[in-house]
C-alpha cells in the first residue's frame, strides 16, 4: 500500500527522533522496550479507498478519573510515568462510507521497541497495538510506519491550555473548538469534532485531513457536539 505525503509531512517521517516530553505529557520519558500485548480483533477485515484520515486525541483527565488504581491503565492513570494531556487515541482512515478496517499487513506485529516509542503521547501497549492492527494496517504496510506517521502530526500541533479553560463561566464546544483554532490558525471549526460524554465532560477532540493530509472539514454527521452545546472538562483534581 503506497501513500503520498506533501513534502512537509514525508521529511518529518524520515527525520523524527525519540519522542520528547511535551505539554501533553509533562515529565513522561519513553521506556527502552514494552511487553507487546495480544489484542483481540472486534470485526471483520473491510477495505475501501482512502477519502481522508481523523486523528483522534483522547483528554486524559477524564479517561483516569475513574482509572486512577487500574493496573490496566497504570502508565496512563497512576502519574508515576508522567501526566498527560491530550494523548493520541489513533489515527483512522476514512472512506465515503464507514471506514476500513482490519486489513492484512506484511508486517503485523510491532516489536518492543516500536511501541515504547509511542508511550509518551499514546501511553498504552495495548492501545498502540490495537490502533495500529485495525486502523494503521489500512494505512501503511508497517507499524513503524504508522506509529511515526502520529508522532509527526501530534508534533505539528500546538496546545490549548484546557485546563485554564477548564475555568470559563459556561463553558461551550464553541469555546474548545475556537481555543484550539487559536493555538492552530490553520484549522476552522468545521475540521474540528468535539466528543462529550453523556454527562457532558469532553472526551476527545477529533482532527478531520484530506487525503492531502491537510486540514479538512469533518463529515456533518461526525462533528460532535454542535458550538452552542454546554461543555465541561475534567482537571484531574
Amino acid at each position: 500500500m503506497r501513500l503520498r505525503f506533501p513534502l512537509w509531512l514525508a521529511g518529518l517521517i524520515v527525520a523524527l527522533g525519540p519522542v520528547a516530553a511535551s505539554a501533553q505529557s509533562y515529565q513522561c520519558t519513553a521506556p527502552r522496550s514494552v511487553s507487546v500485548p495480544s489484542i483481540a480483533r472486534d470485526g471483520p477485515t473491510r477495505t475501501m479507498p482512502v477519502t481522508g484520515y481523523v486523528l483522534s486525541l483522547s483528554w486524559s483527565p477524564e479517561f483516569c478519573r475513574t482509572r486512577k488504581d487500574s493496573r490496566r491503565h497504570a502508565r496512563q492513570c497512576s502519574e508515576r510515568a508522567g501526566s498527560f494531556g491530550l494523548i493520541v487515541h489513533g489515527l483512522w482512515p476514512q472512506g465515503a462510507r464507514g471506514w476500513p478496517q482490519w486489513c492484512p499487513a506484511r508486517r503485523s506485529r510491532p516489536t518492543g521497541a516500536q511501541l515504547a516509542r509511542q508511550m509518551c503521547i499514546q501511553p498504552s501497549a495495548s492501545l498502540a497495538l490495537r490502533q495500529w492492527a485495525k486502523h494503521g494496517s489500512c494505512l501503511v504496510d508497517t507499524p513503524d510506519r504508522y506509529f511515526r506517521i502520529t508522532r509527526v502530526l501530534h508534533r505539528s500541533l500546538d496546545w490549548p491550555d484546557l485546563d485554564r479553560l477548564s475555568r470559563k463561566e459556561g463553558l461551550t464546544a464553541g469555546d474548545i473548538r475556537e481555543a484550539w483554532i487559536t493555538a492552530n490558525t490553520n484549522w476552522r471549526r468545521e475540521m474540528i469534532a468535539v466528543k462529550l460524554n453523556e454527562r457532558g465532560w469532553l472526551e476527545e477532540i477529533r482532527l478531520c485531513y484530506g487525503r492531502d493530509w491537510m486540514p479538512a472539514a469533518c463529515k456533518r454527521t461526525a462533528r460532535g457536539a454542535a458550538d452552542d452545546v454546554p461543555a465541561k472538562i475534567w482537571r484531574g483534581l
